[in-house]
């Protein structure tokens, strides 16, 4: 259901070209999960059958991302810091992890973001906690642009080299996602548990 959801999101946006690519990675990028791995290969089909050409496609995913990058930030620096101060504790965030987290982006924030740009799911939102702990803005656009480019380029060409296929590579990553789903939401459950027992403590 979700993929037939995806698919006609997608078809929304064909008539729109290299601007539906753009925007479509710009809603991804916001931390509203439209896989880049639709959107993307989407775009290389596009680039095959010479609406737009590979290098507008690769550009386009590239800008739209960064665009929904940047909104995702800008909630997470001016209005996220704000909401976990005052909310925090009801989700088990703590201001001094909040501090934790705040040093770990101060130290490594650039390759934090350049790696999570390079992960499904993870780099979906990893602008979000970049903007709360108020990571260098220069810095986060730099490095989200790098992180991002592989990725883009990567999906690009495999849509392109499929042509009429291009939607066969969300399907041949579909596992994978499943195991970053069940890695991620094991780690949510060993958090929530390491925080109740030291409450307990």
């Amino acid at each position: 259901m979700l993929e037939t959801l995806f698919m006609a999101v997608i078809d929304f946006l064909a008539p729109f070209g290299y601007w539906g690519v753009a925007f479509g990675m710009f809603v991804e990028s916001a931390c509203i999960p439209l896989p880049s791995e639709i959107v993307l290969p989407f775009g290389g089909f596009l680039a095959s059958q010479g609406t737009i050409t590979f290098t507008q496609a690769v550009l386009a995913g590239q800008l739209g991302g960064l665009g929904g990058s940047i909104l995702a930030y800008g909630i997470g620096r001016y209005g996220g810091r704000g909401l976990l101060e005052r909310y925090g504790k009801y989700i088990l965030i703590s201001r001094h992890e909040m501090d934790v987290a705040d040093r770990w982006f101060a130290q490594r924030g650039e390759m934090t973001v350049f790696l999570t740009r390079l992960l499904p799911g993870i780099r979906t939102f990893i602008s979000l906690p970049a903007g709360i702990a108020g990571m260098n803005f220069g810095k986060f656009i730099f490095y989200s642009f790098l992180g991002m480019l592989p990725w883009s380029f990567l999906f690009t060409y495999a849509g392109f080299r499929l042509g009429n296929s291009w939607s066969l590579v969300r399907q041949y990553l579909h596992k994978f996602d499943l195991v970053i789903i069940v890695v991620l939401l094991a780690a949510v459950g060993w958090f929530i548990w390491y925080k109740l027992r030291r409450r307990e403590a």
